[in-house]
């Protein structure tokens, strides 16, 4: 039998112990917001999920999901209220609500908040290869510079790409960041 993994309570929200099961909502649990590239729901504890990583992200417009990057496993994409840009293999497509994107392992890809109001996406992803050095790369495209998530130069580091961007800090939910 499974048995139920705690959920501690923290200073900026629930956590869970332990790799039991349990059961979260997003308003009690801990996100980690960045400036200018969204906020991310993380209903994981320590250690995380090991074979499936899950997020809720809220992007106001014009705020990048992620940096341009592929992964080397499978990713994919749902919006769930608002409308999006996704950027992939260098293209440009308008996303809205009950659009999905899948992603096989090396797509290059990102999304970007658009429309007048913020959107929020569920994430979720693969963690069969995409831990540790050979995880992907952030690569560089042109229409994911124009739009504030690009790179300059390819590099696999995490700190190189996010280099302009303040580091996220864990939060408790702020009003607003889910529809309601």
């Amino acid at each position: 039998m499974v048995p139920e993994s705690p959920l501690e309570s923290t200073e900026h929200g629930l956590v869970p112990k332990g790799d039991g099961w349990f059961v979260l909502n997003a308003h009690d649990a801990r996100w980690r917001p960045g400036q200018g590239r969204g906020a991310y729901c993380i209903f994981e504890g320590e250690p995380e999920f090991s074979q499936l990583g899950i997020h809720l992200v809220t992007l106001a417009p014009r705020e990048p999901m992620s940096m341009y990057h592929w992964e080397a496993d499978q990713e994919d994409f749902l919006v769930l209220a608002g409308e999006a840009l996704l950027i992939i293999e260098g293209e440009e497509r308008p996303l809205r609500q009950w659009d999905f994107v899948h992603c096989p392992a090396g797509t290059d890809h990102t999304i970007v908040g658009a429309g007048d109001d913020s959107c929020l996406v569920l994430a979720v992803g693969a963690r069969d290869r995409s831990t540790g050095p050979d995880w992907g790369a952030y690569t560089v495209a042109e229409a994911a510079i124009r739009h504030g998530a690009g790179v300059e130069q390819e590099t696999p580091d995490p700190e190189q790409a996010y280099a302009r961007f303040p580091a996220r800090e864990p939060s408790r939910y702020r009003e607003g960041w889910l529809p309601e």
